[in-house]
């Protein structure tokens, strides 16, 4: 899916922004502490003649609606070749209409492919873990909101990365706060699994 000379760029809420610097001048700290650094340096490392370029601009906070308002100048402008794009939690935690949910996702993505065609997608899989912040309540509703993203995904033809799965899975090796500590934000266990998940999904695996 990863084409020599693509621009790549990560979008979603403080999973995806994991403390990025973006004053700073090396692209490893623009890029973040959390899974976009792991997948693009990993990239990097075995494709140094590719010249691929990884952009993050991850907002922590973002639900759907707040991306979406800043897509102009932290999507389109960057002329992205792949987007990555990792939304919902907060719209959990915020309890906003699954009603709305999926014709925003899918009005994002309709403009994006409009304003860029040829543009790849790749979605995640939002989640939450059973610790930490996360009530029944939470779980209940992203056990309805998974399925939306997935709907979208292929709606678009977009590489789908089963992030819940994978934390499923992981889960019966070691407990939820093993990998992400409030049942949200993952702690470098949680986001090796994300970044082995995502490149396994992307590559085919």
């Amino acid at each position: 899916m990863i084409q020599p000379h693509d621009t790549i760029l990560f979008q979603g809420d403080s999973i995806t922004n994991a403390f990025r610097k973006p004053e700073e001048v090396s692209n490893a700290y623009q890029l973040g502490a959390g899974y976009a650094l792991l997948i693009a340096s990993q990239l990097l490392l075995q494709r140094p003649g590719d010249h691929l370029a990884f952009h993050n601009r991850g907002v922590s906070g973002d639900t759907l609606e707040r991306m979406a308002t800043r897509w102009p100048a932290d999507c389109l402008a960057l002329q992205p070749t792949i987007i990555s794009i990792l939304i919902g939690v907060n719209d959990t935690l915020s309890a906003t209409s699954l009603g709305q949910f999926v014709p925003r996702y899918r009005k994002l993505l309709s403009e994006t492919r409009a304003a860029l065609p040829g543009v790849r997608f790749i979605v995640g899989e939002p989640f939450v873990l059973p610790c930490g912040i996360i009530k029944p309540a939470h779980i209940a509703d992203m056990e309805h909101r998974r399925p939306l993203v997935r709907q979208v995904a292929d709606e678009f033809g977009a590489r789908f990365v089963p992030y819940h799965a994978a934390f499923a899975a992981a889960q019966q090796q070691a407990p939820p706060d093993y990998w992400a500590f409030d049942g949200v934000h993952p702690t470098a266990a949680g986001f090796a699994l994300m970044a082995r998940t995502w490149l396994d999904a992307v590559s085919g695996r």
